[in-house]
């Protein structure tokens, strides 16, 4: 579902007289469906960098990136958006949604923009919501003016909404209580399950050695430190 080859980054500093850092080298990565693979390294080793590469935040200098039958490393901005779509998900450290629109329509938009009713779509929402321990008095909010952990399981919600095929996670144990730490790992299971290919960066290591099936280091990819 996943396939990585030959993926190289660097990173130009043009206030630097357009000095070029090689960042990533020959990294390769395979993921099957129903897989979960952790990603490992030292700070800075490339783990966020070849995740952004994934999702096509960053343009890959050579290399491919097969997910879905779309090479992300050539593929144009409305193939990148439509894979973002109906296939590839991401759980990133951080919401990023559009003010006032209230939490429960930001967790169903994934399911209604793939085509599925209001109906369906918000009882999904609701459902996880429930799960991931959100007040029901809060979901007419704009989760814009929650508590950080708050924002973070708001933000898990709309990852898992829709079944995406593939689906991209950062940290998403990150700063949980034990109830909603438990809740996500059964919702990585559950994404396994139905057949999800799924790349995860986990500093928590017992969560990683729970749901991942293998792990791969990126340090053997990083210049200077392979």
């Amino acid at each position: 579902m996943i396939h990585v080859e030959n993926l190289c980054k660097s990173f130009v500093l043009h206030n630097q007289g357009g000095t070029v850092i090689p960042v990533m080298e020959n990294a390769a990565l395979s993921v099957a469906v129903g897989e979960c693979v952790g990603l490992i390294g030292a700070s800075g080793a490339g783990k966020s960098t070849l995740m952004r590469m994934l999702y096509g935040n960053y343009l890959a200098a050579s290399g491919s990136i097969r997910i879905g039958g779309i090479d992300v490393a050539r593929a144009a901005p409305r193939e990148i958006l439509d894979l973002r779509r109906d296939t590839l998900g991401y759980v990133s450290q951080f919401l990023r949604v559009v003010p006032r629109v209230p939490t429960i329509d930001v967790v169903a938009e994934p399911l209604l923009r793939t085509g599925h009713d209001a109906q369906t779509a918000r009882g999904r929402a609701c459902d996880l919501l429930n799960r991931l321990n959100i007040p029901e008095r809060l979901w007419s909010l704009s989760p814009t003016t929650f508590s950080g952990g708050e924002q973070q399981r708001v933000n898990i919600a709309r990852g898992f909404a829709y079944a995406y095929p593939a689906l991209l996670l950062d940290e998403p144990t990150a700063s949980l209580d034990a109830a909603n730490r438990e809740t996500v790992l059964t919702l990585i299971d559950e994404a396994k399950a139905r057949g999800a290919a799924i790349v995860g960066i986990f500093h928590d290591e017992a969560a990683r050695d729970r749901v991942c099936d293998r792990v791969v280091d990126v340090t053997r990819f990083t210049p200077g430190l392979s």
